[in-house]
């Protein structure tokens, strides 16, 4: 199949409406209104949704940029600072984006502590996985991020013709695709519990299966610069291999058994404004420890 899409869809004067850009700004209102779902549930107030939504666009853009700049072209940019700030020249690496969701997070948590860290990952986890997926969509209409040459055979190999006339691993779609798998998984896990899993667990899932993952589907990708040409693990691999193992802790509940993610002053219920007696036990069996029991436990143990 031969791939020589327009990037723009419309062009009015200066302005012009991509389909990355499109993807990018779907993917964050579609997520708003599935976390608003999940507040509603939780009977939360959904008056910080808006706080929350710009700690998110602000935090992805941000991380993903100096992720690209600091991660995979220090030399070019740190000659350059300014570069940095041209986000429109192209340049933004999912590792640092998903980084850079974890920190604005952390942030919104500490603003508000009736929405508790581990609590809000969980719920963000599900849309931003359908995110990710709209970005690689949006790389593949932009003919980037492209795959290696396929064989002969592979009925879907893509030539991208902006490129070359190579028919290729159409790598983009194959990331899309695990994303929106991992999307539909944890949102499996979450409602099995019955919208209370163990707090922790569904980021953990999904950071752990979608890394996994995106290490897999390098082995079919271009490097993106020129240095990875002589490592034996690119940077992709190299780096999904710290949030796979983040991943698994998290997902077996070692963050409640491990002082290291206990001990954060804003992950204790005195920090977050919570005096654990006064936390309504919401139940959850063997599959979640109660909210109560975990705070309590938090308050006692923490240092």
């Amino acid at each position: 199949m031969n791939w020589n899409v327009d990037r723009e869809i419309v062009q009015i004067g200066f302005f012009a409406l991509r389909w990355y850009s499109l993807l990018f700004a779907s993917g964050f209102v579609l997520g708003y209104f599935v976390v608003r779902n999940f507040f509603r549930e939780a009977g939360k107030s959904e008056e910080v949704l808006d706080s929350l939504l710009f700690h998110l666009v602000v935090g992805t853009v941000v991380g993903a940029r100096l992720g690209h700049c600091l991660l995979y072209e220090p030399n070019e940019y740190l000659h350059d600072p300014i570069r940095i700030l041209k986000i429109w020249e192209g340049g933004l690496a999912s590792h640092g984006g998903f980084a850079g969701v974890l920190i604005a997070l952390t942030l919104f948590a500490r603003k508000h502590p009736e929405t508790p860290f581990f609590w809000l990952c969980d719920r963000v986890t599900i849309p931003t996985m359908v995110e990710a997926a709209c970005i690689r969509i949006g790389n593949f209409f932009n003919s980037e991020i492209i795959g290696k040459p396929a064989p002969a055979d592979l009925p879907w190999a893509i030539t991208f013709l902006k490129v070359d006339n190579v028919p290729r691993h159409p790598t983009q779609l194959y990331e899309a695709l695990g994303y929106l798998v991992v999307a539909a998984i944890t949102y499996a896990i979450y409602r099995l519990a019955k919208g209370k899993p163990l707090e922790g667990r569904v980021v953990g899932v999904a950071l752990a299966l979608a890394f996994a993952f995106r290490a897999v589907v390098e082995l079919y990708k271009e490097n993106q610069v020129a240095f990875e040409n002589d490592m034996t693990f690119n940077m992709g691999q190299l780096l999904s291999v710290p949030y796979v193992l983040v991943g698994i802790a998290l997902a077996i509940g070692l963050h409640y058994k491990v002082g290291f993610f206990r001990t954060p002053l804003w992950l204790t219920a005195e920090a977050r404004g919570v005096d654990p007696a006064s936390v309504p036990d919401e139940g959850g069996g063997d599959e979640q420890a109660s909210r109560k029991g975990q705070l309590r436990k938090m308050t006692k143990k923490s240092t």
